[in-house]
């Protein structure tokens, strides 16, 4: 697998396994609607994002956190700006982390993923977090690959807990 550094997140998400990334990348008119709807409405339990109100299918665009094409709260994010603030590649870098941007983080999955991938990416280094990864969010029943937070595969339905 080639690495893409725009698509590791300062904060340890990596990009190549979100939901509106990968949207974008495959110009996925019905994932972008169906991504749209979630965080205007929310769901139980994995929150809502503050002013989603405002997205529509043209807002689902991101070619990863390192890059200049962002979602919208890719460019206004705290822990962003937080790292190049302090001249950090990511929190991993950070004797302070986990810090008040990680308790304020919106999304409970990204909560989830970055309290398990900063200790990760310090172990492991940031090429094989990003390779593991990649591998991680694949349906184990069917091999489809799949996106961060997602709770059943697409292709064969068998629920899915890979967070």
């Amino acid at each position: 697998m080639e690495v893409n550094p725009a698509l590791m997140g300062p904060c340890g998400l990596y990009c190549g396994v979100c939901a509106i990334y990968i949207a974008d990348r495959d110009n996925n008119t019905k994932f972008k609607e169906r991504l749209v709807n979630l965080y205007k409405g929310g769901v139980p339990g994995k929150g809502i994002l503050p002013g989603s109100e405002d997205l529509t299918i043209e807002s689902i665009k991101c070619n990863g956190c390192m890059s200049d094409k962002l979602f919208k709260y890719c460019e206004i994010c705290e822990i962003r700006d937080c790292t190049r603030a302090r001249g950090y590649t990511g929190c991993h870098e950070c004797s302070e982390w986990p810090c008040q941007h990680i308790e304020n983080f919106p999304m409970a999955v990204g909560k989830k993923v970055i309290l398990r991938a900063i200790p990760q990416i310090r172990d492991w280094g940031l090429e094989k977090f990003m390779k593991e990864e990649a591998e991680r969010y694949v349906c184990p029943e069917c091999g489809n690959k799949v996106f961060r937070g997602v709770v059943r595969c697409n292709r064969c339905k068998t629920e899915l807990d890979l967070d």
